[in-house]
Formats: C-alpha cells, sequence, structure tokens
C-alpha cells in the first residue's frame, strides 16, 4: 500500500466546497452547508479499506478439517468499489473458492478480503488478482477461483450510458487454472 500523508478533514472539506462551486453551485446555500462533511464522512466510509490489512484478516486459521479435501465456496459476496478512473462506483458481486490444504479460514474472512479491497479505488481487474493473490499468499492453497461481475455507473450514469452492461473478471490459480472441470464446476455454482 501506499504511503500518502493524508491531508487534514478540513482539508477534506475545503476541497468538496471548491468541487461544489466549479459545478456551479453555491456552497454556501443552506441545503449545501453540511454536503462537505457528509461527503468527508462517506468517503471514509467508502475508502475505509486503506486503513485494513487482508494478511490479518486471513491469520487465523484452522487445521481441523477432518479431512475434508474439497473446494470451499462463497457465493453472491457484495462488491461496492470506486473505479480509479473516474471515482464512480461499481457494484456487483464476488465469487470466490479455494482448495484447501493443510487449513482452512473463517468463512467471514474471505467475504472481509473482497471488502477491504473493493473499499479503495480500484479497476475491476486488479481488485479481482488483489482478492486471489491475498488469499494464495495466507492460505496457500492448491488453487484459487475469482469471479466479480458489475455494473459500472461511469459508463451506465456518463459516457456512453449504457445500462444493464455488466463486467465479468476471473482470476484462476493452481488446480482452478490446471483441472478445467474444477474451473468449470465453479463457473457453474456461480450461475444464479
Amino acid at each position: 500500500m501506499l504511503n500518502v500523508e493524508r491531508p487534514s478533514k478540513e482539508e477534506a472539506m475545503a476541497a468538496v466546497r471548491t468541487l461544489l462551486a466549479w459545478a456551479g453551485d453555491d456552497p454556501t446555500r443552506e441545503g449545501l452547508i453540511d454536503t462537505p462533511k457528509r461527503v468527508v464522512e462517506a468517503y471514509d466510509e467508502w475508502f475505509s479499506g486503506y486503513q485494513a490489512d487482508p494478511a490479518k484478516e486471513l491469520s487465523r486459521t484452522f487445521e481441523d478439517v477432518q479431512g475434508y479435501d474439497d473446494m470451499v465456496m462463497l457465493r453472491h459476496i457484495d462488491v461496492e468499489s470506486h473505479c480509479e478512473h473516474h471515482m464512480a462506483s461499481f457494484l456487483g458481486k464476488a465469487y470466490v473458492a479455494y482448495m484447501p490444504t493443510a487449513k482452512v479460514v473463517g468463512i467471514s474472512k474471505i467475504a472481509r478480503v473482497v471488502e477491504i479491497f473493493s473499499k479503495r479505488l480500484q479497476t475491476q481487474e486488479t481488485l479481482t488478482k488483489q482478492i486471489a493473490d491475498a488469499i494464495e499468499q495466507s492460505l496457500a492453497p492448491l488453487g484459487v477461483a475469482v469471479l466479480i461481475d458489475a455494473e459500472h455507473q461511469c459508463m451506465t450514469t456518463r459516457g456512453v450510458h449504457h445500462k444493464n452492461v455488466t463486467t465479468v473478471t476471473t482470476r484462476f490459480t493452481g488446480v482452478f487454472k490446471s483441472d478445467l472441470a474444477l474451473q468449470d464446476r465453479f463457473m457453474r455454482f456461480c450461475q444464479p
């Protein structure tokens, strides 16, 4: 993660007031007086992933799996992220699976890793890879599979204005990359 000096809350609110004026409105009018504070608070939530460590989330594992040797998969994990090109949101679902070796992680931790990386300025391609890489590095599984299906507001609300178009990205490592039957099984489990 980059080590960037964060401006103060007051500096961030001043920047919002500047953008409001640039858009053509009066930042001192009644309806906009508290907007800078609300925007800064929203940004604090939307980009909270910069203050979180996915490796820490994946550090507590369990070795007593009693011989379980098949896929562990989470489906329909909410993705709420922001495109780094326009700072517009992209919203969708993530599907994440791994083939455990000697240890597993609590399933909520996988969803938390998706959330941490989603709460940063991103491209969907990078987000997909970051999730897979974090699981791979922390758990050393036989393989990881990630699929994200998301609608990008930078395309639906501006520019080309194409509604209902989603972007699908995938990342396969280990056995999910080499075993096409396993990969196909994962893809079928991603279907509604």
